[in-house]
């Protein structure tokens, strides 16, 4: 998968969170939406950082990212992710318990661990798009970082690299996200600013990271490559409605 093909990819999911995030009833389509997004990431993450017994580490980063959408869904009143703690503490011992049934010789032990467990916590962060959803801004909030991350990932197709990547990237998504908070209610111009910044800097600095991905061949590793600004960029999302938005 090119690196041009990648971005659209982002682009697009991007767009179907956006999307998804106004269709009612709220916020099960969003929810949806995660689904998505963390079985692509579960699907290519073996192939995307190269690690031995990919079955075992797919089955636990779905299984994991899906858990943790579902807590953030179900939990009741204030802290909203007061349960994800939970999630991840059972995520190493699912990473541990899936070494332990290798049969295999467990080559690269340590690199198979941790890179389960990185797996993990990028699928768990996708349910931030859940809980920011939850917010005071609400939809409003999730539209305008979901439109500035599109944007931001459309712009990363240009045939640029390095460091000025990121930085239009960036400037890019900051014009889009306080342009589509201005058009949108409960959510400032402002508040728009700082959640275009931080989808631009996510996608700017995942493309600045992965652009050295082999654009044939891993097909997986390519889906689960253009899954990843959109998925970690949930909980920085969510962060930035708590922090910003009053």
């Amino acid at each position: 998968m090119s690196v041009s093909t990648r971005a659209v990819t982002t682009a697009a999911l991007a767009a179907l969170v956006a999307a998804a995030s106004y269709v009612q009833p709220r916020p099960l389509p969003l929810v949806a939406a995660v689904v998505v997004l963390v079985v692509l990431v579960a699907l290519g993450w073996p192939s995307l950082l190269r690690l031995p017994a990919s079955g075992s580490t797919r089955v636990v980063v779905a299984l994991c990212g899906l858990g943790g959408a579902a807590t953030v869904y179900f939990t009741q009143g204030e802290p909203v992710l007061r349960n994800l703690p939970i999630v991840l503490a059972g995520a190493v011992v699912l990473a541990f318990i899936a070494q332990m049934l290798r049969r295999d010789g467990r080559p690269q032990l340590t690199e198979s661990v941790s890179g389960t467990v990185a797996g993990v916590v990028v699928a768990v962060a996708a349910s931030g798009w859940v809980a920011a959803a939850r917010s005071d801004a609400g939809a409003a909030l999730v539209v305008t970082s979901a439109v500035a991350l599109a944007v931001a990932a459309a712009v990363s197709a240009l045939p640029v690299r390095g460091w000025v990547a990121l930085g239009i990237s960036a400037v890019a998504a900051v014009v889009v996200g306080g342009g589509a908070a201005t058009l949108l209610p409960n959510i400032d111009t402002v508040s728009g600013l700082w959640c275009g910044l931080v989808a631009g800097v996510v996608v700017g600095a995942l493309h600045l990271l992965l652009e050295r991905l082999p654009a044939r061949g891993a097909r997986l590793a390519g889906l689960a490559a253009s899954a990843l600004p959109v998925a970690v960029g949930g909980i920085f999302v969510f962060v930035v409605g708590r922090m910003v938005i009053l």
